[in-house]
């Protein structure tokens, strides 16, 4: 079974509150016969976008290829957050890494807010600032509060505010949390509109879009270019770019080895009115610390957007409110008279060491995914990183290829048996608030 067909219908946003409220985007045609770019994209979420949104601004001739709608993947039913840093935190890094090249990766990350706000700024896409991080134990408020004292001391970063107990109530109204701390410059941003406007201003600048072109295959032979076979045509270019993420499938067994497909879920609730201010004082996000991480935000409307539970494999629940009310109601138990008006699902995709994965698995070939639930900015920032590797400047995207990303035990034949033995550990640690 194929993850982009299991659950979705062919060509169609998934029903969700973020495609009900999506900005306009006229369909684009499929290929058919013969295209020819420099550089063919495989994947239209913010990776693709972006790389093709870079590559056709500096001249050159771009097909991107998407197998639904643009957006369609993770990058259209995410919660939205632009965090900061790397999925795992300075701490991490430093004691893996050196400080060094901490200190490089939270540049980087730094690079990739700033990136999303540009081309959310271009789009007419509102960014909101602020993101808060529920710790549920003192131990996690201590670490929090030392992160937030390291950040200002050696990464000048001065805007994570540390939160006790009082002070993070009066924040976030619930009984769930003993503390935490606020990113003031951190932001969210209604994640399916900012996919549809970048992928205009890819258009705008010149690059070739095409959507419902599920991708075969891809060959390559020394010395010509390699050819994308869609259904109805092929593109053949000189360089591909793989930005298929939790939905590549098997185009690219090393990549495939790395990158395991994971499934999230969110809900939305009625407009709360008066009632928004039992959920958050300001109009911030928040992500919990639970090894399956709680997040939410409130939309222009007053709209609860809820995402919590996961589940791997290719099939999603059959009932999505079901899954995820409990999880809601863990932290708000005071909203449980309230509907849940849209339910939904999506497929992201996780490294071993949370860290994106970024490669060459073909001389002519790049490929970044495996955003571990940290995409929205560094997805950004990864496209425009291989689209400078394909003109020459590959530093940038060489910083990130040069880390260790293990493969899954087992490769990608058995990573989902084993992970699931490991994330059903994890989840009786969150059950048991270990």
């Amino acid at each position: 079974m194929n993850l982009l067909f299991a659950n979705d219908r062919a060509g169609q946003y998934p029903p969700s509150l973020y495609a009900e409220t999506r900005l306009p985007l006229d369909p684009f045609a499929p290929v058919r016969g013969e295209v020819r770019a420099d550089v063919a994209v495989v994947g239209g979420g913010y990776t693709g976008l972006s790389a093709a949104l870079h590559l056709a601004r500096a001249g050159l001739s771009v097909a991107l290829v998407e197998a639904h709608r643009v957006g369609f993947g993770a990058s259209g039913r995410n919660g939205g957050q632009i965090g900061s840093g790397q999925r795992q935190e300075v701490d991490w890094l430093e004691s893996r890494f050196g400080k060094a090249t901490a200190r490089r990766l939270w540049d980087m990350a730094e690079d990739a807010k700033a990136l999303t706000r540009s081309l959310a700024a271009q789009a007419g896409v509102a960014v909101h600032d602020g993101i808060a991080h529920a710790c549920r134990t003192e131990a996690e408020v201590r670490h929090a509060h030392d992160m937030a004292e390291r950040l200002a001391r050696d990464y000048d970063y001065d805007q994570v505010q540390p939160l006790d107990r009082a002070a993070f109530r009066a924040l976030v109204p619930s009984d769930a949390y003993v503390g935490g701390d606020l990113d003031r410059a951190a932001g969210h941003v209604h994640p399916l509109n900012l996919a549809i406007g970048m992928a205009r201003l890819a258009r705008d600048a010149g690059a070739r879009i095409f959507e419902n072109s599920l991708v075969r295959d891809i060959r390559h032979t020394p010395g010509k270019p390699s050819v994308v076979q869609c259904d109805h045509g092929r593109v053949t270019a000189d360089h591909i770019i793989l930005a298929g993420n939790g939905y590549l499938g098997e185009l690219d067994q090393r990549v495939a080895a790395r990158v395991m497909p994971i499934n999230n879920f969110i809900v939305a609730t009625e407009p709360l009115g008066a009632r928004a201010a039992e959920v958050l004082a300001e109009p911030i996000a928040v992500a919990d610390t639970k090894f399956v991480v709680n997040y939410w935000r409130l939309d222009n409307e007053g709209r609860l957007i809820f995402g919590g539970g996961e589940n791997l494999g290719y099939r999603f629940p059959a009932d999505i409110r079901t899954k995820v009310r409990p999880h809601l109601l863990s932290v708000y138990p005071g909203l449980k008279d309230v509907e849940l008006t849209h339910a939904w699902g999506g497929t992201l995709a996780i490294t071993m060491n949370r860290m994106p994965c970024l490669m060459r698995p073909a001389p002519n070939v790049l490929a970044a995914g495996g955003y571990s639930g940290h995409g929205v900015a560094l997805a950004t920032l990864s496209g425009r990183l291989m689209a400078e590797a394909i003109r020459g400047q590959a530093a940038g995207f060489d910083a990130l290829a040069n880390l260790p990303v293990p493969p899954f035990p087992g490769g990608a034949m058995l990573r989902w048996p084993l992970l699931v033995a490991g994330m059903s550990w994890f989840a009786l640690r969150d059950r048991l608030g270990v």
